[in-house]
């Protein structure tokens, strides 16, 4: 049996080690945060009012997410997922318009009717397109235009993809959008109403179920263990290293970012080894948190379609998730990417609440601060890949500069973008391979 340390234990690595460990496979999983998940970390509400964990990143499936149903199915969880209808919105010109149907597409004043019409043909077209090589060569912008015509590409695509990406807004590649767009319509129910998926608890939950049965079959998962060093050996094993000490395995599965992968090789790697794991940009995420005493509005997601307001979408998770799990709290994400090194990363927490509140006192003119029971800040530094134009060939490969060696990351997924669905689709796809012997 080989043995086998997996670097990370969000959904990829998490996969990757449960199949292998449930194989008879020795497993370790090495991370660096003190909580499993990564990104779908989670955390506590007020301990006064009790209620179920919370998310730090907002997070949702789509009833199109079928690996992560099959994994959920197997942990036991199934009857933790609801499946809800969403409501979602565009804020724009200073007001919110509802988005969410069909219908409303026809009622959205933002647009003439014929615009209305070649935004709704466009989410249409979109379903029909199974080859996404052909759109390599596009950017999100060419193909939008040329889609749906001037007018819906300034109202509707380029404050969101402005507001996401900022400077790299050009650079963006059409299979970026037309995922997402695939996503969304493949989700729809018979009346053209988007639903989506939550587990009770937090996505956080399935993370730990899928630890708790790493170790039920042997293996080993830790957390609080940051990895600084990955040097292959004489004998063809791999040592592990950081400030928690060493462990050594015949095989490797790095699953964080590849440029963070090229820090810890880059003592022993060849330039231009390094060169390819270095070569895709990342945006960081900043996450603010509110616990407030009462709803903002009635929207779940609302994209904000304003070139002036710092955060591209207000998601009210309790408007999707019934405030009773939480206390009767009233739960809201404000999500912004930066580039990494953004002096607004760097603020305190309350910083970035002070920063946040003229915003929304703007976006909703009721809101008081005295409505906020409690504030959180996150910080993911390499949140976001920059999927740019022929981004298929910047794509590091699954198998690393030396034997032994295999990535497993976000940066990989292509053509989807992020998403635990496809995290655990990778991560189990590697471990299959693995156990194959291909």
């Amino acid at each position: 049996m080989t043995r086998y340390t997996i670097i990370g234990a969000g959904f990829s690595g998490l996969s990757a080690a449960r199949d292998l460990a449930r194989a008879g496979h020795p497993v370790t999983v090495i991370e660096a945060d003190a909580h499993v998940g990564g990104l779908a970390g989670s955390f506590a509400p007020d301990p006064a009012i009790g209620g179920d964990m919370l998310d730090r990143f907002y997070h949702h499936w789509f009833t199109s997410d079928r690996d992560v149903m099959e994994l959920i199915d197997e942990l036991g969880l199934s009857d933790q997922v609801t499946v809800e209808p969403s409501l979602t919105g565009v804020w724009f010109n200073n007001r919110t318009l509802r988005l969410s149907t069909p219908l409303d597409l026809l009622r959205f004043p933002a647009l003439p009717l014929l615009d209305r019409l070649r935004l709704g043909l466009l989410t249409l077209r979109v379903r029909r397109i199974s080859d996404w090589r052909a759109l390599e060569s596009l950017t999100a912008e060419e193909w939008l235009r040329a889609m749906g015509g001037d007018r819906v590409w300034r109202v509707i695509w380029e404050p969101l993809l402005r507001g996401k990406f900022g400077r790299h807004a050009d650079q963006i590649s059409a299979v970026w959008i037309w995922n997402k767009l695939k996503l969304r319509g493949g989700s729809r129910g018979k009346g053209g109403a988007e639903h989506l998926a939550y587990v009770r608890g937090s996505f956080a939950r399935v993370a730990e179920a899928m630890a708790a049965d790493i170790r039920a079959h042997g293996g080993i998962v830790k957390t609080g263990a940051p990895v600084q060093r990955l040097t292959p050996q004489d004998n063809g094993d791999w040592l592990i290293e950081g400030e928690w000490g060493c462990a050594s395995a015949e095989a490797v599965i790095a699953t964080p970012a590849p440029p963070v992968v090229a820090g810890m090789i880059s003592h022993w790697a060849p330039p231009s080894d390094l060169a390819g794991l270095t070569r895709i940009s990342y945006l960081a995420n900043l996450c603010l948190v509110l616990e407030l005493d009462r709803s903002l509005g009635a929207t779940y997601w609302l994209n904000v379609n304003d070139p002036t307001f710092p955060f591209v979408g207000v998601i009210e998770h309790t408007n999707f998730q019934d405030p009773a799990h939480y206390g009767g709290r009233h739960i809201v994400y404000l999500s912004r990417y930066l580039p990494q090194g953004d002096p607004l990363l760097s603020l305190p927490d309350a910083g970035v609440l002070d920063f946040a509140l003229p915003y929304l006192q703007r976006m909703f003119p009721a809101f008081q601060p005295s409505w906020i029971r409690r504030h959180h800040v996150w910080r993911a530094p390499w949140a976001q890949p920059l999927v740019e134009q022929h981004y298929s060939s910047l794509i590091p490969p699954e198998d690393g500069p030396l034997p032994g060696l295999y990535l497993c990351s976000m940066a990989q997924i292509y053509p989807e973008d992020r998403g635990t669905n496809y995290a655990i689709r990778q991560g189990r796809k590697l471990a299959a391979r693995l156990l194959s012997g291909s």
